[in-house]
């Protein structure tokens, strides 16, 4: 099987995990084809037993690669479905940060995962992603997200207005620092910090949260993720920022932005044993009596 593996710079404390990650892959017969930049960063760091092959984009992994490994944190996670895209190509996200809500697979647990995932005993999680439908020129080419979309103010003191509508119907004015819409896995990131809800990975919902609303009462709200979303930004303050998960661009006039659910979803690697329920009370350390 060919398998891609994908990354940024890992630390060199962490680099034993990873040149066990590879030598285990060689061993078993799998080829190895690695995003060139994270080729280049690990350049005299690991040995690979035979060259590995590179690819730089979606084009080059389709009907090649039978496993994505991420290597990182969540946010290498997010970085990873902009290759993979709608490829059908499952992602294991291999934990080297600290959180990991995506990524699941601890660095000490690589190998025993390996020889489940080799061994097909996984499930595969659905993810739903959202997208920017208009205007065209956000994002043109690749305006998608498995987190969020944000619209949020700059460096200045002013608040920006924003106008948001449900299916042509008008929901709220925001007078705010910006607005989260978060998919069922974004429930979890940015939005869950603003006091959003979680919502479990298969919902068929997305979240609008305010971030810093001026009006208290305003509270994020969910609905069905078959509708559209519009958001309006006209502010006195022309100069704002609108972020798909980790990508950015500046905003210097009022714009208006209609967010729909993405015509495919994203699979990614679960291990037998594990479960949304688990991982949120682990990771947000749910009953642990913090009194000692």
């Amino acid at each position: 099987m060919i398998i891609a593996l994908f990354g940024n710079s890992i630390p060199d404390p962490y680099l034993g995990y990873l040149q066990q990650l590879v030598d285990n892959l060689s061993q078993a017969g799998d080829q190895l084809m690695l995003y060139e930049p994270f080729a280049v960063s690990l350049k005299g760091r690991i040995r690979f037993a035979l060259p590995p092959m590179v690819f730089n984009n979606p084009e080059e992994i389709v009907g090649k690669t039978g496993l994505f490994l991420s290597i990182g944190g969540d946010g290498t996670i997010l970085e990873a479905v902009t290759i993979v895209r709608d490829s059908g190509i499952p992602i294991a996200g291999i934990n080297m940060g600290h959180l990991g809500f995506l990524s699941s697979i601890s660095k000490e647990e690589i190998l025993p995962a390996i020889t489940e995932i080799r061994e097909k005993k996984y499930l595969l999680d659905r993810r739903t992603l959202l997208k920017i439908e208009s205007p065209k020129e956000l994002f043109p080419s690749c305006n998608f997200a498995l987190n969020e979309v944000t619209v949020y103010k700059g460096h200045t003191p002013n608040l920006l207005s924003i106008k948001t509508y449900i299916d042509g119907e008008f929901l709220n004015g925001y007078w705010a620092d910006g607005l989260i819409v978060a998919t069922p896995t974004g429930s979890t990131a940015y939005s869950l910090s603003c006091t959003g809800p979680i919502l479990t990975p298969d919902a068929e919902n997305f979240v609008i949260t305010p971030i810093a609303s001026h009006n208290l009462t305003v509270r994020p709200i969910v609905v069905r993720d078959t509708c559209r979303i519009s958001i309006v930004i006209d502010s006195k303050e022309k100069d704002f920022f609108v972020s798909l998960d980790s990508r950015m661009e500046r905003i210097t006039e009022p714009l208006e932005i209609d967010v729909v659910k993405a015509p495919f979803q994203v699979g990614l690697v679960r291990l037998s044993g594990l479960s949304f329920y688990k991982t949120i009370r682990e990771k947000l350390k749910w009953g642990l009596d913090i009194r000692n």
